[in-house]
């Protein structure tokens, strides 16, 4: 099954706390994208460095990211599935934040397992696939 890797996976290998590549090797048939939210979410990172030598060192690792994997946009089939998400989990009572749900609805609408350290938000989606790296 293709796989889409959440920020938060990003930002522990950008800190140097994961090796992806430990991950993707021998896996790569399988396919890695990234969601649209998680670009949005890295580049705001960029933007809110605390000096210029931290914002061109950001700016670098994500651009790296952003041209090895595709970026996979909200299209209406993703729209549709994040409309019926979020309606279920607010009947649930159990929301998750807003850019995690547009991140769940895009691995659902693609059939993809969503890579990421952020178990607890996303194991409340029911049929969403997960996986943990940040597990040793």
């Amino acid at each position: 099954m293709a796989v889409l890797i959440d920020t938060s996976i990003l930002i522990a290998y950008e800190r140097g706390q994961l090796d992806i590549a430990t991950h993707v090797v021998g896996r790569e048939a399988e396919g890695f994208s990234l969601s649209v939210i998680s670009a949005s979410e890295l580049l705001h990172g960029v933007q809110r460095a605390a000096d210029a030598a931290i914002q061109a060192r950001r700016l670098a690792f994500v651009e790296a990211i952003l041209a090895r994997f595709p970026v996979l946009e909200i299209d209406l089939e993703v729209t549709r599935t994040h409309a019926i998400l979020w309606s279920n989990l607010a009947q649930r009572g159990e929301m998750i934040g807003v850019h995690d749900s547009w991140i769940a609805a895009t691995c659902i609408a693609h059939g993809l397992t969503l890579v990421t350290a952020n178990i607890r938000e996303f194991d409340r989606v029911p049929g969403l696939q997960l996986e943990n790296w940040s597990r040793p």
